[in-house]
């Protein structure tokens, strides 16, 4: 179980990412099942080659990057439907990835990775690498946090909710989208070099499905922690992430056959999406409507 709260938060940096195209921007990015794999490809190939595994990892960030500015250039620049441009990027990363790695699966068991430390004390899938990890998202969380409070994040979340009115204030929102889905991938690309990294072996086919369990991170963690500051949003996400992880184990743990855990993830997503709507969440609603609006009354009258 607590292997799945590690591979929970390092994911959760993927939920960050998607958080940030879907939700901030909304941009349906479906460039991240490529990205994903393209930041563990860079990163596990340069690491065999003799690379500093921070350089590496730090490659494979930057090379997420550079697919999120492709999408971006080709709905921008292309005009091509964000659906479509993410699409096309994703499949052109399938054999660029292939490319990059030279074969279908790079093991990296007897080479020196960032956990290559935390493996040999035997450290991973214990509180010691939980609480490592989540320091470590924390951290992300925190900058992110920072950053969509600067004026080019409030740039980049004005871009989201209303385009036009941003535009008509002098703003590109063209640069403002290709700079959300770049941070977005490399987000994504950094939690592929690192699930490479603690897997042992970075796979051409690590990525796919992959958007949905973010979507999943981040609909079910919005279901737990309700709220509209970004600390408890991206938080949320997070969240959402191990909650997510922990599902998928315990399905593995009861029996469950590997070959349906994609079934599964689409299981989660539709029940995390209809939920929400049932009767007894509507008035649960309601009710903490109903209580913001008494306390904001009292304090008027206080005021």
């Amino acid at each position: 179980m607590l292997s799945a709260l590690d591979l929970g938060l390092i994911y959760g940096l993927m939920a960050l990412g998607v958080y940030l195209t879907f939700r901030v921007l909304d941009f349906p990015d479906l460039t991240v099942d490529g990205s994903f794999t393209t930041g563990a490809a860079v990163a596990a190939s340069l690491i065999i080659a003799g690379q500093s595994p921070w350089i590496a990892t730090a490659a494979g960030a930057a090379a997420g990057a550079v697919a999120g500015l492709v999408t971006g250039l080709l709905h921008t620049k292309g005009r091509i439907n964000p659906l479509l441009a993410g699409i096309l990027t994703q499949i052109a990363l399938y054999s660029i990835n292939l490319r990059i790695m030279g074969r279908a699966n790079l093991p990296l068991l007897r080479t020196d990775t960032l956990l290559s430390g935390l493996r040999d004390d035997r450290v991973l899938g214990t509180w010691a690498s939980v609480g490592i990890f989540a320091l470590v998202v924390f951290a992300f969380m925190l900058a992110l946090d920072w950053f969509l409070n600067t004026d080019l994040g409030l740039a980049l979340q004005a871009t989201g909710d209303n385009e036009r009115m941003i535009r008509a204030q002098g703003v590109s929102t063209d640069n403002t989208k290709i700079l959300g889905l770049s941070l977005s991938n490399a987000l994504v690309a950094l939690a592929g070099g690192l699930i490479a990294q603690y897997q042992g072996f970075a796979d051409i086919g690590m990525g796919i499905g992959l958007i949905v369990a973010g979507l999943a991170s981040v609909i079910i963690g919005q279901a737990v922690i309700p709220g509209r500051r970004f600390i408890f949003a991206t938080l949320a996400v997070v969240v959402g992430s191990v909650v997510y992880r922990i599902v998928i184990q315990l399905a593995l743990t009861a029996g469950a056959d590997p070959n349906d855990m994609k079934l599964i993830s689409a299981l989660l997503v539709i029940a995390a999406l209809l939920l929400p709507r049932l009767a007894v969440f509507r008035r649960l609603r309601a009710r903490r409507r109903e209580r913001l609006m008494a306390a904001a009354e009292t304090g008027e009258a206080r005021a």
